[in-house]
């Protein structure tokens, strides 16, 4: 195997490639962030998975209070534990805020999936892993928090 945390139960089940752009104005002046993001399905296929489905129905969800139909159905499809991995070029374009990102983190031992990067796979159900994950997650938050803080000043 490629890693140590991927198991046979894992590339049996789908893998779920997130695609999502901040803004209207990425996707049309940042193809190349675009194009690396898909560019993940080739990491998925080269860890073992044959049956990847590409979820980009959230592609302006950086807002919040943003209803993202595509994330609620990656967490609803790892609950029921029909998903091996997710998988996002940076973890980060997970979840834009805690409560959803507590929610896929908190969701995902249950279905013992994996969250797959451009950098790692993540196997939360390792003290470690979750740690970190956890870690990721707090900073990424702070991160926006501070862009808004700068935004509101520039104003």
């Amino acid at each position: 195997m490629i890693s140590d945390k991927l198991r046979p139960h894992h590339l049996e089940r789908k893998a779920i490639l997130y695609v999502r752009q901040s803004s209207a104005h990425q996707v049309l002046h940042n193809r190349e962030g675009s194009a690396l993001q898909y560019a993940m399905r080739d990491r998925l296929t080269a860890l073992g998975w044959s049956e990847i489905e590409v979820i980009d129905d959230d592609p302006h969800s950086a807002a919040g209070g943003v209803q993202r139909a595509g994330f609620e159905r990656m967490v609803a499809e790892v609950c029921l534990g029909k998903v091996g991995a997710v998988c996002a070029r940076e973890v980060s374009r997970f979840a834009r805020n805690s409560r959803d990102w507590q929610q896929l983190i908190g969701d995902v031992p249950r279905g013992r999936t994996v969250l797959v990067d451009q950098e790692t796979i993540y196997a939360p159900r390792h003290g470690n892993d979750r740690l970190l994950l956890g870690l990721k997650g707090s900073l990424n938050e702070y991160e926006l928090d501070l862009l808004r803080q700068r935004s509101l000043s520039a104003r």
